[in-house]
């Protein structure tokens, strides 16, 4: 098998004994004998001189006899060659008026005939088959093909004809074009051109990765979005006659959602289900004092078609977000409408919807609410609502945690709202309960509009209250996870049996907790085991590596790199939160690890939090004072299906040091991971999404020990399907992360946990692995380098040699024989 490495082995033996002139050395020795092996790889003779790939000096559209079919990898804008046209169509339009003389007298009316000319064209881009075309300009112009008719074919093996060229040519000897990706202009009108063929250039996307085939169920924010999940054109008015954008921002789709949902689907070609994420806005960390409620992003904002409205509230009945740097913290709430919009366009697209009600706690850095946490003034700025707890906290003295008030203020919390205090009237619902903005409220809100949207897979009930579930009355009793109950009871008699109901436990928060003086509980499991919860929901972001730079760090016994992908793999039951854990953070530093143990009952597995197997699979016995009950909980084990309903890794350098840690620099939250410098890393997040999936995946490669069947309901403990990866946005790549004038949260894009942009372009591994099969040799290992680009075109033909030459030298990597 031919084997590509990263670098050199001469490089590396060279380096490791001669430093760096040794590595120089034995780099350009090793070469030598890379040519020999390339010569049985490839057939190709190298001379001195080598080229690549490269574009034109003129990258023009043509029309040229014997012309190369360029290969695609990754993205790329590509022009083409015109491969069938028509005469041009001309429309003589006559226009005629009269022409006053002397003295008001008429003279005989004047007439002037004006030509417009239509084109028929088709134009090749690529060798197919493609994943997806996208914008297209004309003259270096975006075309709205919204109002244009134009026929994408991604040259398929089996594409059928063109229709309108077989209209033109009969039905007899029409080529199909199959294995060519090509689009059609069908009237394309010339005017604006100069009557004549526009230079075409066309946004074309082939996914090589591996990742892209396996995801098969995504997240879908922002979540605070005014129209951004509507399917129709919504703008702003300024006044008379003069609008702006706000939910279009594409030319090949009506609205911004319909342009990333084409995307996502011709991206990741396998996706079933979608988390449809929609935020109200929490304004306080003591639970009771916060209000839970829709915002909108500012109040004097006019648009057409619709006006914004969430349960029949308008903008100046509800208080908009706060500000920052000058604009909107956030996107207001989506409107009813636009959600109910998003829905059915999913359901027609035959992807399974899970409604995610999601709180957002918009708590500004200049508030001068106390902070239940330390008892300062001034609570931390848009914090995460696992921060939300009782006043005051646990950790504070005088906390009323363990008492009949912290039973109240959870309540306060959840509110009082009942389902029978909605009323449905179509699209809309009206509130008509207790003067209350809670918890409750919102949630039973978009139980009623999941019905009136015609249904959904699964709706959620809440997620990641981390520290409000640990809380306990003057019984030990956790109120906030009998809330639960109550509300997913209340939500399921709304949306009716069919519908999957669950709760978003942080990865911290599902399992058992340590409460101090030796007690364990297991807080969660009368929700789990309620009868209205239909799956175990878990919201799945555990360390998967503890990567420093340098040669010193212990795990550079298990691998070489951080994105080895059976390292990062072999982590998910290993490690930090499995084997071993810190006690602080200068025990992290030095490294300085505590094993995991349980020595009086041998059940390690209560305090190991990535450990998702044991937990499922075992009897849940509380411990009081370090003694195990005999009695355990009410959780069946092996009862109930998880979803992951939440997973992923941020594109940063050592992001599976903390798969949570995410960029936004207005939040208090705001954090990078561990040793991280920082920098970008797309690799990073493909190979941790990667390892997540073959793990819990059997379509990506989990076997039985893995991902193990239940023998109450024959079922996989993961269910197959429902690793719902974070995150894809609503608004379509690339205008976001571009526009930045429109979207303010852009720069987060960077090294965020964003998809959008990243799936579908080229990561070297899978590039060189169909490069080479692409010339037909298939025995490559590729696995080992690292690095991804935009996209790669091969514009002529080549030998696969000079293909992967100008990409060899770029990353220094070189191809080997080992083992035949």
């Amino acid at each position: 098998m031919a084997t590509l490495l990263l670098g050199a082995a001469g490089g590396l033996v060279g380096g490791a004994l001669f430093g760096p002139i040794g590595a120089v050395a034995g780099r350009a020795l090793g070469a030598l004998g890379g040519a020999v092996v390339d010569q049985t790889l490839f057939g190709a003779n190298r001379s001195s001189t080598s080229h690549g790939p490269r574009l034109s000096d003129l990258d023009v559209m043509a029309s040229t006899e014997g012309a190369g079919i360029p290969r695609l990898y990754g993205r790329a804008r590509l022009s083409g060659q015109v491969i069938w046209a028509t005469k041009l169509k001309e429309v003589a339009a006559t226009e005629t008026q009269s022409v006053g003389g002397k003295g008001g007298s008429l003279t005989p009316k004047a007439s002037s005939v004006t030509c417009s000319y239509y084109a028929n064209f088709a134009v090749a881009l690529c060798e197919g088959p493609v994943s997806r075309m996208g914008r297209i300009w004309a003259d270096g112009k975006l075309l709205d093909t919204r109002r244009n008719t134009v026929r994408i074919h991604l040259g398929g093996t089996d594409q059928p004809p063109d229709p309108w060229i077989e209209a033109r040519q009969g039905t007899l000897g029409t080529l199909a074009y199959r294995g060519i990706a090509y689009v059609v202009f069908e009237n394309l009108d010339l005017t604006r051109f100069g009557n004549r063929l526009p230079q075409i250039t066309v946004e074309v996307e082939r996914a090589v990765g591996d990742l892209e085939q396996q995801v098969r169920a995504v997240t879908m924010i922002p979540g605070a979005t005014e129209f951004g999940y509507s399917t129709v054109n919504v703008r702003q008015v300024f006044g008379a006659a003069s609008y702006g954008a706000e939910n279009r921002h594409v030319s090949s789709a009506t609205s911004n959602f319909n342009a990333a949902l084409e995307q996502l689907r011709a991206t990741c070609p396998n996706v079933e289900r979608v988390s449809l994420v929609v935020s109200w806005f929490g304004d306080d960390l003591r639970a009771g004092q916060c209000r839970v409620q829709p915002r909108c992003e500012r109040q004097f904002k006019n648009t057409t078609p619709v006006e914004w409205s969430v349960g029949g509230l308008t903008r100046l009945s509800v208080r908009p977000v706060s500000r920052h740097g000058g604009r909107a913290a956030y996107g207001g709430t989506p409107s009813d409408e636009s959600v109910i919009q998003a829905i059915r366009r999913m359901n027609a697209a035959g992807l399974k919807v899970t409604l995610n009600p999601f709180v957002m706690m918009d708590i500004a850095a200049d508030n001068q609410r106390e902070d239940p946490w330390t008892g300062a003034m001034g609570q931390p700025a848009y914090a995460w609502r696992g921060r939300i707890t009782c006043d005051p906290a646990p950790v504070r003295p005088g906390t009323v945690d363990g008492t009949s008030a912290c039973r109240a203020q959870v309540e306060a919390l959840f509110g009082k709202a009942r389902g029978a205090d909605f009323i449905r009237m179509g699209q809309l619902i009206l509130y008509a309960g207790p003067a209350e903005w809670s918890l409750r409220r919102m949630v039973l809100h978009y139980a009623h509009l999941a019905v009136a949207a015609g249904g959904v897979e699964a709706i959620l009930i809440g997620s990641e209250m981390a520290a409000l579930t640990r809380l306990c009355d003057e019984s030990g009793g956790f109120p906030a996870a009998e809330e639960l109950v109550r509300l997913a009871e209340d939500v399921k008699a709304i949306v009716g049996p069919s519908v999957r109901v669950s709760y978003g436990a942080d990865w911290t928060e599902y399992g058992a907790q340590a409460l101090g003086d030796g007690d364990v509980a297991f807080p969660l499991d009368v929700l789990w085991a309620s009868d209205a919860v239909d799956f175990i929901g878990i919201d799945y972001y555990p360390p998967l590596s503890d990567w420093r730079d340098g040669g010193e760090h212990l795990d550079l016994e298990l691998a070489r790199s951080i994105h080895e992908s059976a390292y990062l793999k072999g982590r998910m039951r290993a490690g930090e939160a499995y084997d071993w854990y810190y006690a602080d953070d200068a025990a992290r530093a030095a490294q300085d690890r505590l094993p995991i143990t349980d020595g009086d009952y041998d059940e390690p597995w209560i305090y190991r939090q990535k450990d998702v197997w044991s937990w499922w699979a075992k009897a849940h016995h509380p411990r009081i004072k370090g003694v195990r009950q005999g009695r355990a909980t009410g959780y069946v084990p092996m009862g109930k299906p998880i979803r992951l309903l939440e997973a992923g890794c941020a594109a940063v350098d050592k992001g599976p040091n903390r798969p949570s840690a995410f960029p936004d620099p207005k939040s208090s939250e705001n954090a990078l991971p561990p040793f991280s410098s920082g920098t970008r890393d797309d690799t990073v997040l493909r190979r941790c999404n990667t390892a997540i999936l073959a793990c819990f995946d059997p379509a990506a490669g989990a076997d039985e020990a893995d991902n193990p069947l239940s023998p109450l309901y024959g079922g996989r403990m993961v269910e197959e399907g429902c690793i719902y990866l974070w995150t894809w946005d609503a608004r379509p790549y690339p205008q976001f992360p571009l526009l930045e004038d429109v979207w303010g949260d852009g720069a987060n894009w960077h090294t965020g946990h964003w998809l959008n942009g990243r799936l579908g372009s080229a990561p070297l591994d899978g590039l060189v692995r169909t490069l080479c099969a692409d010339f037909s040799v298939n025995a490559v290992e590729s696995a080992g380098l690292i690095g991804v680009i935009e996209g790669y075109v091969v514009q002529e033909p080549m030998t696969a040699r000079a293909a992967l030459e100008p990409l060899a030298r770029a990353f220094g990597f070189e191809a080997t024989e080992d083992g035949g």
